[in-house]
This record gives structure tokens, C-alpha cells and sequence, in this order.
């Protein structure tokens, strides 16, 4: 049986639709303005307040983020622990649902109360990209274990799976960043190092190969996203916490999706240059016939 946490003696509240979008499961919260009082024939009765929520969407037509409509209702009853299942739907394509299982207390006041989340379908987090997957290969596995871990708020196991699919598939990230790098007329020096870097058997000293950086258009914010994974990394396991752990997982995550989508990008962007100059260079040719 699941062990609900108690909520803190003073709690900060938050909303419903915080509540859906942003709790991952396992957690007690503090919810405010959560029942709506309703009179009729049989009594009063109290309706969980349940919102329009955003959520990311993955069919074709939306994949993005896109409003989801609750098609179920959820009653309450003051200072009583019910559990419920409710399902939202994607307002804009009618096909994507996503369904929670969750507790509710409702308080004495009749408004505020609290919510505990014992899952979600599909899990908690946004959706882990396809080129990420296709780019991790033999670890895809231990990524999505370490993106489990991460939903769950466990931050030591979160940020060991994830330093293991890094350090383990160095080579592939690089040999994706070499390929790009190529194609999009990196420099001599550049490609050099990167090579070299896949040389070396430790992620720290593959970074540490990389002396004249990275493609701009492969930079986060200016940085190099092989330095930044090597920032995160470096900081181990033993002397941090558990919640300081979630926080470096979690920026390695981004990071490395991030730079996953900067490699796709900087293929699609170049393809489009070249198809540009390559339709001026025709018509060129066309009107210098025409004028000849």
C-alpha cells in the first residue's frame, strides 16, 4: 500500500491546474480554491474545480504544447479521503488523453485542500524527443531509467543513469557533432580537435581535447554543450544532495536534448541555404540566357 505523505504544517498552496501540470507523482501538496459548491435536490454536494491544463501534445498535427480538457468529474466531501480517476483530452486534436489517479482531502473551510498524485498515463515529464533516442543508441535504456528516476524526484539515481549514458556514449555524441560540424563547413582546427577528442577514453579529457570549441550555431547560450555536460558531471555524486543531484540531472537532460535539436537544426538550416543559393544560381543562369 502507498504511503501518503502528510502536507506541510503551514503550507504554500498552489492551483489545480498547477497541481496537474506540474506535481510529479508521490507527492502530498497544499491546493487552493478546490471544490466548487453546488446545491440541488439531493443537497449539497462539492466538485472538484477542475481546469483546462496545457500539457505536450504528440500527435502529428500538434506536437507541441496544447490545451487539454478534463472529460470526467471528481466529487468531494469535507475531511474525507477520496480517490479518483480523471482523464484529460487534447482540446485541439481530440485524440492525445492523458489520465491521473490521485487522492483528495477536502478541508473544513469547503474551498482548499489537499491532493495527492499516485500516477499519471502516459508519465509525468515531457515526452523524451526521437533524435535523442536514435542518438544514445545501446544506453537509450539506462536514459529513459534515468528520465523515470528524474519524474519520481529521485535525484542520486537520476543523475547516475544519466553520467553513465554520457560518459558511455561520448564517441556517438561526437561522431553526430563531427558529421554536422563537416557539413556545415566547420574549421580545420575545429574538426581536429573533435576528432581527437574521440580518441581519448574519459569524458573529461575529450572535453578537455576541444580547444577551439564547437560550430556557433552548436553553442547553448554561448556555451559549449560538451563543457557544460562536463560542468554537471564533474560534480559527483557523494558530495551532493539528493535534491542537488535532481537539479544537475535535470540540466543535463536539457542540455543534452538541446543540443540534439541545435545538430538537427543546423543540418535543416544549412539544406535550406543550400537549396536557396542553389535556386538563385539557376535563375541567374536563366537570365543571363534570356538577355544573351
Amino acid at each position: 500500500m502507498t504511503e501518503i505523505p502528510k502536507p506541510p504544517a503551514q503550507p504554500q498552496r498552489i492551483s489545480v491546474k498547477e497541481f496537474f501540470e506540474s506535481v510529479s507523482p508521490g507527492r502530498m501538496v497544499a491546493v487552493k480554491d478546490m471544490a466548487k459548491k453546488e446545491s440541488g435536490t439531493h443537497g449539497t454536494t462539492y466538485r472538484l474545480a477542475l481546469p483546462v491544463i496545457q500539457l505536450h501534445c504528440t500527435t502529428d498535427s500538434c506536437n507541441g504544447v496544447r490545451y487539454f480538457e478534463p472529460t470526467d468529474s471528481a466529487y468531494l466531501r469535507p475531511g474525507e479521503r477520496r480517490e479518483h480517476f480523471v482523464t484529460f483530452v487534447c482540446r485541439n486534436c481530440k485524440k492525445t488523453s492523458k489520465t491521473y489517479a490521485f487522492l483528495s482531502i477536502l478541508s473544513g473551510d469547503e474551498l482548499n485542500g489537499d491532493l495527492f498524485k499516485f500516477g499519471e498515463h502516459p508519465s509525468f515529464g515531457p515526452p523524451t524527443p526521437a533524435r535523442v533516442i536514435t542518438l544514445l543508441g545501446p544506453e537509450k535504456d539506462y536514459y529513459l531509467k534515468g528520465r523515470r528516476a528524474e519524474n519520481q524526484g529521485l535525484g542520486i539515481a537520476a543523475f547516475a543513469y544519466y553520467r553513465r549514458v554520457v560518459e558511455n556514449q561520448k564517441n556517438r555524441i561526437l561522431e553526430e557533432i563531427i558529421r554536422v560540424s563537416e557539413k556545415i563547413g566547420a574549421s580545420k582546427e575545429i574538426l581536429e580537435d573533435l576528432n581527437n577528442a574521440k580518441k581519448e577514453t574519459q569524458f573529461s579529457k575529450a572535453v578537455g581535447a576541444v580547444k577551439h570549441g564547437i560550430p556557433q550555431a552548436l553553442l547553448i547560450n554561448g556555451h559549449n554543450p560538451l563543457t557544460l555536460l562536463h560542468s554537471a558531471l564533474s560534480e559527483g555524486l557523494h558530495a551532493q544532495t539528493d535534491e542537488q543531484c535532481l537539479e544537475l540531472a535535470t540540466s543535463i537532460r536539457i542540455v543534452l536534448t538541446d543540443l540534439v535539436d541545435r545538430l538537427a537544426n543546423a543540418l535543416k538550416e544549412e539544406a535550406e541555404l543550400n537549396a536557396a543559393v542553389s535556386r538563385l544560381l539557376k535563375a541567374n543562369v536563366q537570365d543571363s540566357g534570356k538577355s544573351g
